[in-house]
């Protein structure tokens, strides 16, 4: 049987929603928002709607607790990024390091573009989870931050209700539009693997550079012709 991350993660959210019901779609969209690990919204959602078509769950319930856990994932993504903002500036990925003046170009755009910007993010699959974190960085006021992210999470979160609703218990072919993931998703990991292997590398060498300098005697440097204790080199 082939391992499948899709199928896998298809096989949680059944599990999360039948066992624990709207609990279950409150933690799973709480942890869609905050973006890791990445649990699709385009899988729990339509799940979600099935189970309103055959009765177990009710459409307003359904509908507000999941609004609920995108807006609380949103938040926790939305603190990281607000009071992580400091650390930002310290990190560094092999040749890429964010900078101050990147942090302040953000900040103008999310001063005059922040509200448009995260209420058509939320509309999208994927960024959708992860818009919270440079709003955050950003310190975008949260009031705002909240009322533009509910703006786009309720037309997104009725489209795909309602898409789960009809499809009915035919909600699976949602998978099938996801099946290509795995692929990227795999690649992604085997480039990152690649790159870590890369920077492990490069530090490797610098390491032991450093090290043969520090222990080689400096090339210009000439040994003392005189022995030591020389009478030739004793004061008269």
């Amino acid at each position: 049987m082939t391992f499948s991350l899709v199928g896998t993660v298809v096989g949680l959210v059944i599990t999360v929603l039948s066992t624990i019901g709207l609990t279950g779609l409150f933690l799973l969209m709480t942890v869609e928002s905050f973006g890791i690990p990445p649990l699709p919204s385009e899988v729990i959602l339509p799940f979600a709607g099935f189970l309103i078509a055959t009765g177990t769950f009710l459409f307003l319930p359904t509908f507000l607790v999941a609004l609920a856990g995108a807006l609380s994932g949103s938040f926790i993504a939305y603190a990281v990024g607000r009071w992580g903002r400091h650390w930002l500036v310290r990190i560094r990925v092999g040749p890429v390091r964010l900078q101050q003046r990147h942090l302040d170009r953000m900040d103008r755009w999310f001063s005059t573009h922040g509200e448009v910007t995260v209420a058509l993010a939320r509309c999208v699959p994927v960024i959708r989870a992860y818009i919270s974190y440079p709003a955050g960085t950003a310190r975008m006021p949260p009031a705002r931050f909240g009322a533009y992210t509910l703006l786009g999470s309720v037309p997104f979160t009725l489209a795909l209700l309602y898409a789960g609703i009809q499809l009915g218990s035919r909600w699976r072919v949602v998978e099938q539009y996801l099946a290509p993931l795995d692929w990227i998703v795999y690649g992604l990991l085997i480039a990152g693997a690649i790159y870590l292997a890369i920077l492990y590398v490069r530090a490797r060498r610098v390491a032991i550079q450093r090290t043969a300098s520090a222990v080689a005697p400096p090339g210009n440097a000439s040994p003392d012709p005189t022995p030591p204790g020389d009478p030739g080199t004793s004061s008269p």
